[in-house]
């Protein structure tokens, strides 16, 4: 005797070896046995065999028509047996009553399972509505047949091309166009952007960037909502000095400027001016909750989003021949340049003059601070300065600048709205001028300084600190061992980055007298310090990516196909002349830091963007000066 039983969602059949009451020992055509549960037997059988059964009852099963089933079975309740009587019109065959069981079994839209071997017909509004789900489903499947198969040959289907951003940023897995995408992607070998460049949904590496960086920072766009300007303080006392700042051609939000007053059998006070934002802007204020949203400015070659809007920055930027409001710290100097004390107010000063680099370097510079200087404004105030920022780096044991690495500035002519038609010039400059220093000097002095206030005063802070060479931000006044000072707090820079604007506050609040704005262990101040650091990370490596981005461009522009470079760490080399860091497995093994080597480029990538670089020769010894690496400060 065989049976037929289901078992896992299927159907099998085999050979009784015992009968028990509640269980069977069956063995299958395999030969392996099996204990069976009674209850999961369907129809016991002698003919055909077991191995058989199967086999000539499913053609049969294929050649009945559900829909013609459907029609002859009475509603209610029935078993499969009972149906095969009625369909064969006689007593089934074991193979015809399987082959109607296997029918109405493949059948799930027409009849509804009720339990061993019974069924129940589909009522008819349901069984509409699933007949028009498979037929939706069915026409889908060929959608998407037709779209991969368009996709393949790099043809771009108008229903993708409609989704060109969300599949490259935020694909949504359950539409049938991402899954037809995804499908070519895996088939062609390509990545979402590769293919989607290809098929022409992508115009240009530099907007894909672009854009990818939008959707994950700036969701609801760059523009800035609708907030009232706040005007300027009319309380403020007015400084005597003139100060001057000095800054790159491009840069519109200009924190600092510096002052120099001369005091006859004394020396000198220095004053370090900071725009002063933060006499403005209330916190918790809505400009304070735009400034919290952005956090920083976001720079990239050729463009940038500011952290305020440009009517704020326009109102608090040092710009010449302005009084501004300011927060500043004077610095009384000695004739051998030591520091005497220092004196922090809220003032407005008088901006003599904006110094820019490319104006001031031809000058000053190098090679002409150890003589007379040319009849310059602020010449004398400019080498005094310099002489005290290299007295303040001795006394810090730190350099204030790597020396022998370089600033790099982008100039992207053209408009970026087509950046394809842009061009890039990429000058260098050596850092550690004696503007850089003088300037970075002072700046350190201010940070510190004022970090070090508000810890004595107990008020809260954030500090930028660096220990066993981890830099980090705390809202403990810790040192920072690359500087070589106590405590740093980034003070100087309250137009573009929100951890500034909230430290000005905490110091205005002090020189006021008054209660600040974040009591010591705020959990919105250990907020806005993670916000911050996390945030100030990505907008940094997106500068990078642009500046990346950019080089490669510039390889392209000028044709190059050969370039030199200096080797920093084992395969990881630095092209000349660029800020352009890539590894280059084909180096020698063991080539030390500073080895000079010939590079051969193979391959440009805009959209990963990436540089493939094959090594050709080696160029003279090695030379360690040139494989410093900037620690970050």
């Amino acid at each position: 005797m065989n049976v037929l039983f289901e078992e896992d969602g299927g159907f099998k059949a085999g050979s009784i070896m015992a009968d028990n009451d509640s269980s069977l020992q069956v063995e299958m055509p395999s030969g392996k046995r099996s204990k069976i549960k009674s209850a999961t037997v369907l129809l016991r059988f002698e003919k055909p065999s077991a191995g058989t059964l199967l086999e000539q009852a499913t053609p049969l099963a294929e050649e009945i028509e559900a829909d013609f089933l459907w029609e002859c079975v009475s509603d209610g309740e029935f078993s499969f047996l009972d149906f095969a009587r009625d369909y064969y019109g006689h007593d089934p065959a074991p193979v015809e009553a399987t082959a109607v069981l296997l029918a109405l079994h493949a059948a799930p839209v027409y009849f509804h399972r009720k339990g061993k071997g019974r069924f129940r017909k589909a009522p008819a509004d349901i069984l509409a509505a699933a007949l028009a789900s498979l037929e939706k489903k069915r026409q889908q499947a060929l959608a998407i047949e037709g779209w991969i198969s368009e996709l393949r040959e790099f043809r771009l289907p108008p229903e993708i091309g409609a989704l060109t951003d969300a599949l490259l940023y935020a694909p949504d897995r359950n539409k049938p166009e991402t899954k037809a995408f995804e499908t070519a992607c895996a088939e062609t070998g390509l990545t979402a952007a590769q293919l989607l460049f290809k098929c022409g949904a992508i115009k240009s590496a530099y907007h894909l960037h672009y854009k990818r960086f939008l959707h994950e920072q700036f969701p609801k766009g760059v523009g800035f909502p609708a907030v009232e300007t706040p005007g300027l303080p009319a309380d403020l006392p007015k400084a005597e000095v003139r100060a001057f700042s000095i800054d790159d051609a491009h840069t519109t939000e200009i924190d600092d400027a510096l002052s120099v007053t001369w005091l006859p059998g004394i020396g000198s006070r220095i004053g370090i001016h900071i725009a002063a934002p933060g006499l403005a802007i209330a916190h918790g204020s809505p400009l304070d909750g735009v400034a919290r949203a952005r956090l920083s400015t976001v720079y990239m070659p050729g463009n940038k989003i500011t952290m305020l809007p440009d009517a704020v920055v326009q109102n608090y930027t040092l710009a010449g021949g302005v009084d501004c409001p300011a927060v500043s710290i004077y610095l009384t100097v000695s004739d051998s340049l030591e520091i005497l004390g220092h004196e922090s107010r809220l003032e407005r000063v008088h901006i003599a003059a904006n110094l820019r680099h490319h104006e001031v370097e031809p000058w000053f510079n190098e090679q002409t601070v150890g003589g007379a200087l040319p009849d310059q404004p602020f010449a004398r105030e400019l080498l005094h300065l310099w002489h005290f920022a290299n007295a303040c780096e001795g006394r810090r044991g730190k350099p204030s600048a790597v020396q022998g690495v370089n600033d790099y500035n982008f100039a992207i002519i053209g408009d970026l709205a087509d950046p394809e038609a842009c061009t890039v010039e990429i000058s260098e400059r050596k850092r550690g001028s004696p503007l850089d220093k003088l300037v970075a000097e002072l700046m350190i002095v201010a940070n510190s300084t004022w970090g070090g206030l508000l810890a004595e005063k107990n008020i809260a802070c954030l500090y930028r600190a660096q220990t066993q060479g981890k830099v980090r931000m705390t809202t403990s006044p810790l040192p920072h061992e690359g500087l070589g000072v106590p405590q740093y707090a980034w003070m100087t820079s309250p137009l573009r980055r929100y951890c500034d604007l909230v430290n000005q506050w905490q110091l205005i609040a002090c020189l006021r007298g008054e209660t600040p704005s974040f009591a010591q262990k705020s959990a919105e101040l250990f907020a806005a310090m993670r916000d911050f650091e996390i945030t100030y990370g990505a907008y940094a490596d997106f500068q990078r990516l642009m500046e990346r981005y950019w080089c490669l461009r510039w390889l392209q522009q000028h044709g190059v196909s050969e370039i030199d470079a200096t080797v920093r760490r084992e395969q990881l080399v630095k092209l000349d002349h660029l800020p352009l860091l890539l590894r280059v497995p084909s180096l020698p093994g063991d080539l030390p830091p500073g080895q000079r080597v010939h590079l051969a480029i193979d391959s440009i990538d805009l959209l990963a963007p990436e540089l493939t670089c094959r090594f050709v020769r080696l160029l003279g010894e090695a030379n360690p000066a040139e494989a410093v690496e900037e620690d970050e400060a």
